[in-house]
C-alpha cells in the first residue's frame, strides 16, 4: 500500500495537471452554504472522482466539487461538499484534502458549517464565531504513525482557531453591520440527532453549539501548520427543556438564508488576509 505521503502527492498531482493556479486560502463550504462557490471566478472544477484518494460526499447537499479559482482577489481552493464519520470514513479519509491542501502551499484555512444552537441566546441564523472545541467524535485523525513532512507528532492545541482571524472577521462584521457570536463547538458522530439528555450533557460540558464535523478538519489543519477561522451558522435551537422534533428542510431552509451574510464576512475578509 502507498504511504499517506505518497497518495497525498499523488491526489496533488493531479490536481495541477489540471490547474496550476496556487492557492493562497483553503475553504471548506458545508451544509447549505455550499453556494458561495459561485462568488469564486473558478479556474478549475474538478469532482472529487477524479481525485486519487479522495472520498465522494454521499450527503444530499454536499456536491462533491473541488474548486481552484479567485475569490477577492486571492488565489483560494474550495470544497464544496465535505466528509464525515457517519459516513463511513476514517478520520485519516476525512481529513485527506487538508493534508492534500498543505502540499500545494495552502497557510489560512476557512470552514464553515451548519450547526444546532445549545447557547439559548444563540437562535437559528445566528452567525457563531468558533472560539474552541470539544472533540466528541471517536478517535483523532492523528492516530498512528506520524509523518513529520505532514506535520508534527504533538501538535499544540491551545488555540486551534487563530485569535487574529476572530478579531479580524468580528472587524468586518461590525463595519458590516452582520451580527456575530462566539462560541464552543462540540462534534458528535451523528447521523441521529441528541436526546434532551445529551444536549443537558453538552451544555454543562460548555457547548454553544453542535455540530458532525469540523473538529477532525482543523486538528489536521493545525497539525499542518495552517492558521484556522471556523465559522457556523445555527439551523435550529436545540434546548433540551423546548426541544420539538428536527426539520431538515427547515434546518437547509435556514443555512440558505443566512448564507448572504455568511459569503459578504469571507468576501469581506479574505482580501484582508
Amino acid at each position: 500500500m502507498s504511504s499517506m505521503f505518497e497518495m497525498i502527492q499523488e491526489a496533488k498531482s493531479a490536481i495541477e495537471k489540471k490547474c496550476t493556479l496556487a492557492p493562497e486560502i483553503g475553504i471548506i463550504l458545508g451544509t447549505g452554504l455550499g453556494q458561495l462557490a459561485h462568488s469564486i471566478e473558478a479556474a478549475a472544477v474538478i469532482p472529487y472522482e477524479e481525485i486519487p484518494h479522495f472520498p465522494l460526499s454521499t450527503v444530499e447537499e454536499h456536491a462533491g466539487k473541488l474548486i481552484l479559482g479567485t475569490l477577492s482577489g486571492k488565489n483560494v481552493i474550495a470544497m464544496q461538499g465535505r466528509f464525515h464519520f457517519y459516513e463511513g470514513y476514517s478520520q485519516q479519509q476525512i481529513v485527506f484534502p487538508i493534508r492534500v491542501m498543505k502540499f500545494m502551499n495552502v497557510k489560512t484555512l476557512l470552514v464553515s458549517n451548519a450547526c444546532g444552537g445549545i447557547n439559548p441566546l444563540y437562535g437559528p441564523g445566528t452567525i457563531m464565531v468558533i472560539t474552541d472545541h470539544i472533540n466528541l467524535l471517536p478517535g483523532n485523525p492523528l492516530i498512528g504513525p506520524n509523518d513529520p513532512r505532514i506535520g508534527l507528532r504533538f501538535p499544540d492545541m491551545s488555540e486551534p482557531y487563530s485569535r487574529r482571524l476572530i478579531e479580524l472577521v468580528s472587524k468586518v462584521a461590525m463595519e458590516n453591520k452582520i451580527r456575530i457570536e462566539r462560541g464552543v463547538y462540540a462534534a458528535m458522530t451523528g447521523p441521529s440527532l441528541e436526546t434532551r439528555a445529551e444536549y443537558r450533557m453538552l451544555k454543562t460540558l460548555g457547548a454553544d453549539a453542535i455540530g458532525m464535523s469540523t473538529v477532525s478538519e482543523v486538528i489536521a489543519a493545525v497539525h499542518a501548520g495552517m492558521e484556522v477561522l471556523g465559522l457556523s451558522v445555527v439551523t435550529d435551537s436545540c434546548l433540551p427543556d423546548a426541544l420539538e422534533p428536527a426539520d431538515i428542510g427547515k434546518i437547509i431552509a435556514t443555512a440558505n438564508r443566512t448564507e448572504p451574510l455568511l459569503v459578504t464576512l469571507i468576501r469581506k475578509m479574505i482580501p484582508l488576509l
